[in-house]
């Protein structure tokens, strides 16, 4: 199967929540806990009693049954194991090689130093709690529920950091490292700290492929040899080192070619339709018997990635974005009657648009992809752009890239990595605000900006950077721990390792009965478009 299409036919495959499954409000965190939907039965004095069973993964739950929790949490267990290498070979590990705890030997010198000298790493039965709010009901703002009285339940997840014992010899490892799909702050910053910690655990062949999985079959395109001394410095840049493409050849290809350059572990930093081509890698290699770690490094400036608090290049896609909304708002407080529209990235999720409009503090109106609105009408967002005119004098609208994609014409087109080319809402949105105030004879002066490739382009805060180092080390503590089909990520503020297979069955949203939407509805005090 081409990787293009490999996030589709994925998706289709495992994700065992449909709309019908949902109970109470449809939202993505119910989806991803497995809850479903609530049948009502009348009891024998007449009141009604609920009877209610949920679908977690394959596991049918029996919430009438004493035992439901049990099982739903052994289903969780067994869901976010870890695929290991030692699953397909019969090997013994051996005392890793990465401490921090060394003694300045001169140069050229091995370093004899002992892990038992240093108390730095993660036990294997360590685990990360994934939420730790408990709601007492249903109808609370975000609320997260399982069953119908939102009983606490438990989700682990693994720990992630340096083991103790590790399943590599270093001086024998061939590492590769490829950056998929678009550009996103923050690339270099996590190649840059693969290189650094495989070389700390003693690895010499480090090589970097060039532009995406199409490194790996396209003639002209070599291996590019790494080492501290040749990534030194690529942080200061934004953009990817190695060269990021969407799509590629059959995983059979690919795999093809990691068995003949003898890659031992691949490093694959992308998104949610790279990591679902990391899974399948990971899978072909398991099916031929390779010896081979594939763990995958969440980069989405959307931030759609599942159970993550958030993904590399979400805090300066934010930040940058706060360029365009000020410039946005300046233009429009200038001008009479001036109207600023900023489109900001987020093909199915307003992440961007959200944070961005609660850290400005100047949008007026917030549009995403997940809430819907109609512009036309007594309470559209036209009539409501009219009262900001008229009772302010100017305003500002925040829209997600994905949003108001119903009221456009559906395009069939799709783009190289297998995704709906969608229609252009900023535009619509623009002609939309100017023939509406035309045809009722009011002037509006329309500033339109579009910061797409500004935003992606640039280099990485503070805070992404600080998020990049830990996630490209703790990759490699994966790879080395002997984990594959894994990714790394950022949970509850807690870093973790997650299996591929459960981060990619559906993209996280914005759950518009969040706190943290609702607070963006208080900031901007736009009403409902309905």
């Amino acid at each position: 199967m081409p990787l293009s299409g490999m996030a589709v036919a994925f998706k289709a495959s495992t994700s065992a929540c449909t709309a019908q499954q949902l109970w109470g409000h449809p939202t993505r965190d119910q989806c991803q806990y497995g809850f479903t939907h609530l049948n009502e039965r009348k009891s024998r004095k007449g009141s009604a009693a609920l009877h209610a069973r949920a679908i977690s993964g394959k596991l049918d739950l029996d919430f009438g049954d004493p035992s439901w929790k049990q099982k739903y949490q052994e289903d969780w267990d067994r869901r976010f194991s870890l695929p290991h290498i030692t699953d397909i070979f019969d090997l013994e590990p051996r005392l890793t090689t990465f401490s921090l705890k060394k003694n300045r030997a001169p140069l050229g010198a091995s370093d004899v130093s002992s892990p038992d000298k240093w108390n730095g790493y993660v036990n294997k039965d360590d685990r990360a709690l994934l939420k730790v709010i408990k709601y007492a009901s249903n109808t609370s703002a975000g609320a997260e529920c399982i069953d119908p009285d939102c009983s606490w339940v438990e989700h682990w997840v693994h720990r992630a950091g340096p083991r103790k014992e590790i399943y590599y010899e270093p001086e024998e490892v061939k590492a590769a490292i490829v950056t998929c799909g678009g550009l996103c702050p923050g690339l270099n910053d996590v190649i840059r700290q693969i290189v650094f910690t495989l070389e700390i655990y003693g690895v010499k062949n480090i090589v970097g492929i060039q532009f995406g999985y199409r490194g790996f079959f396209e003639k002209g395109l070599k291996e590019m040899p790494l080492s501290r001394d040749v990534v030194e410095n690529i942080n200061l840049a934004g953009g990817s080192f190695l060269g990021v493409s969407r799509g590629g050849a059959k995983t059979s290809e690919i795999v093809d070619s990691i068995q003949a350059r003898r890659i031992d572990m691949l490093f694959v930093i992308g998104g949610n339709g790279s990591h679902a081509g990391a899974n399948a890698i990971h899978e072909e290699c398991r099916k031929r018997k390779l010896k081979v770690s594939v763990v995958a490094v969440p980069k989405t400036i959307d931030n759609d990635i599942l159970f993550m608090d958030k993904t590399f290049g979400f805090d300066t896609a934010v930040e940058e974005a706060q360029r365009a909304i000020n410039s946005a708002y300046i233009e429009a407080r200038s001008a009479y009657h001036g109207v600023g529209l900023v489109k900001l990235m987020g093909r199915s999720t307003g992440f961007i648009a959200m944070h961005a409009s609660l850290s400005s503090g100047q949008i007026d109106v917030c549009l995403i992809p997940e809430v819907s609105f109609t512009l036309d009408g007594e309470h559209g967002v036209l009539a409501h752009l009219e009262h900001l005119l008229e009772t302010k004098g100017f305003c500002v609208v925040c829209v997600a890239e994905g949003a108001g994609q119903d009221l456009l014409q559906k395009s069939n087109a799709t783009d190289a990595s297998g995704n709906v080319v969608l229609s252009d809402f900023g535009v619509h949105m623009q002609q939309k605000i100017k023939k509406h105030f035309k045809d009722i004879g009011v002037l509006a002066d329309v500033k339109y900006i579009d910061p797409t490739y500004m935003v992606r382009a640039c280099r990485a805060n503070a805070s992404d950077a600080i998020l990049c180092t830990v996630l490209g080390q703790n990759a490699v503590h994966g790879a080395f721990a002997g984990f594959s089909g894994i990714t790394s990520g950022i949970c509850n503020t807690h870093y973790a390792f997650l299996p591929i297979t459960e981060v990619i069955t559906t993209p996280k949203h914005v759950n518009p009965n969040s706190r943290m939407w609702h607070r963006c509805l208080t900031s901007t005090g736009q009403p409902d478009f309905h």
